[in-house]
């Protein structure tokens, strides 16, 4: 993922509920190292190219417009990098590459009351994206102190 995205002339990202901001924080971070990033839907958001990437985040990996998303992706010729805990998910079929989470623990009451839904997935989505900015910023040759100027702006 870290050569596509640094290979890459736009970043996508995409995902929906808890996953979408999974993929919003990771493109806030990515725009604040300069890139050009967009997320998936919004209305500044310019047509997917052959030489893009597009990130593209669910859990299940059965989402109808998660799946859509990477097939219009690949049918353009950019890559489609999925992160799904289902390697058998339609997303999973669809995207170039997969990144597989596994977020399955042990489903008794006590767990499911501390981490319900899709909980354990969200985390360690937002653990591995957030453990990616270090290395980028090595490559990139950017500091706390440039991307503090890319950062929203304070009043």
């Amino acid at each position: 993922m870290l050569s596509a995205i640094l290979e890459a002339d736009k970043i996508f990202l995409y995902g929906v509920g808890r996953s979408g901001l999974m993929a919003k924080a990771f493109a806030i971070r990515l725009v604040q190292l300069g890139l050009d990033v967009f997320f998936v839907g919004e209305s500044n958001t310019p047509m997917v190219e052959s030489n893009a990437v597009a990130i593209i985040i669910s859990n299940t990996g059965q989402t109808m417009s998660v799946v859509q998303t990477a097939n219009i992706v690949r049918r353009i010729g950019a890559k489609a990098i999925a992160i799904t805990s289902d390697p058998h998910s339609k997303l999973a079929h669809a995207a170039s590459t997969n990144i597989i989470i596994a977020d399955r623990i042990p489903q008794n009451e006590q767990m499911t009351h501390c981490a319900p839904l899709g909980t354990v997935f969200e985390q360690a989505t937002a653990m591995l994206l957030d453990g990616l900015v270090p290395i980028l910023m090595t490559r990139l040759g950017e500091s706390n102190d440039s991307m503090r100027k890319r950062h929203a702006i304070w009043v």
